[in-house]
């Protein structure tokens, strides 16, 4: 067996933490709620890859990226005393604006922990939500102790930004709406921080479409996923410098990471400067709005990080959430 191998008997025994059932549950409390978003192709892009893309673009999802479906799930299934008291959250950005719409919507009071250098668009879109933002200093506060914290003090319920079954339940829903539209595909290639949309849409995948593989990006400067699937060892990364503010996670979870052993094919990284160049060509050529982090998938592919010549091949468009005014020194930089 390959090192890989090795690692995923090691770590992914016995029963799943989310089964493919789970999915398919989410997919019914989202129905008319989440938004089916529309699946892209590019003349452009299969010309450039050799292969026939099909880009499933949850940039135009509910608050922007799939966080939604997740966010939904979770909290449609507290009971009503959990309803009453509310719930906190901690997010850099879209997770928090998931859990402020889906608390809006459920009619759940919501808190968000999230970082004072959050991006602004994020930090507005979170509070204008409804949401109760309590923000803290990344460099010096914890803010998962912070969120406990406040958990215990108000009698909040946890809903955490990946690592959580019902969490990681609705994100599949994405996939598992690509490949009802597409049908069979050779590959899914996902955007990955802790590994929530991840683990969900490899789950649906492997269940819907038996031999598919599915492949994981993150940013290069935050790659511990990659280096923890390699090794079978749960590796971290404190703070990484990556414009890619999504999946500036310090590791995958203790639930994401054997589901991802279990059904994730193989792990990739690209670097910020490819990242740009990307996100900016969605913009030009295709016409969406994408940001940072929604953009690692199509990199691997468009840049060549993986070669999927002949095949066909699905790439989840994660968010569009992007912060115009931060973003235009890195695409003066990169974007030529």
């Amino acid at each position: 067996m390959s090192a890989v191998e090795v690692a995923r008997a090691q770590v992914a025994p016995g029963a799943p933490a989310v089964v493919y059932a789970d999915v398919a549950a989410a997919a019914q409390r989202l129905q008319g709620v989440a938004r089916r978003t529309p699946v892209m192709t590019s003349r452009q892009v299969d010309e450039r890859t050799g292969a026939t893309v099909f880009f499933k673009c949850e940039n135009l999802q509910r608050m922007g990226a799939f966080k939604f479906r997740g966010a939904y799930n979770a909290l449609s299934k507290l009971d009503a005393a959990a309803r009453v008291r509310g719930v906190v959250a901690f997010s850099s950005g879209n997770h928090a604006q998931a859990v402020a719409l889906a608390g809006r919507l459920l009619g759940i009071p919501a808190v968000i922990v999230m970082p004072h250098d959050a991006p602004p668009v994020k930090l507005a879109a979170t509070r204008e939500y409804g949401a109760e933002v309590v923000t803290y200093d990344r460099a010096t506060q914890d803010r998962e102790a912070l969120a406990r914290e406040l958990s215990e003090r108000r009698g909040l319920a946890v809903v955490p930004p990946y690592n959580h079954v019902d969490v990681i339940a609705g994100q599949g829903t994405a996939a598992r709406e690509l490949l009802e539209e597409t049908g069979p595909l050779d590959a899914l290639l996902v955007p990955c921080g802790g590994g929530g949309l991840l683990s969900g849409s490899a789950i649906a995948a492997t269940h819907l479409c038996p031999g598919i593989e599915v492949y994981g990006v993150e940013p290069l400067a935050g790659d511990d996923v990659r280096r923890s699937f390699e090794s079978g060892v749960l590796q971290t990364v404190s703070n990484p410098d990556t414009i890619a503010d999504g999946a500036r996670t310090p590791s995958a979870g203790s639930i994401t990471f054997p589901l991802i052993m279990r059904h994730v094919h193989g792990m990739l990284a690209v670097d910020d400067p490819a990242l740009i160049r990307t996100m900016l060509w969605m913009w030009e050529r295709m016409k969406i709005v994408v940001e940072p982090t929604g953009a690692l998938a199509a990199t691997a592919l468009i840049d060549g990080a993986i070669d999927l010549r002949g095949r066909r091949v699905g790439v989840i468009i994660s968010g569009g959430n992007a912060d115009l005014a931060a973003l235009a020194p890195m695409i003066a930089r990169y974007g030529s």
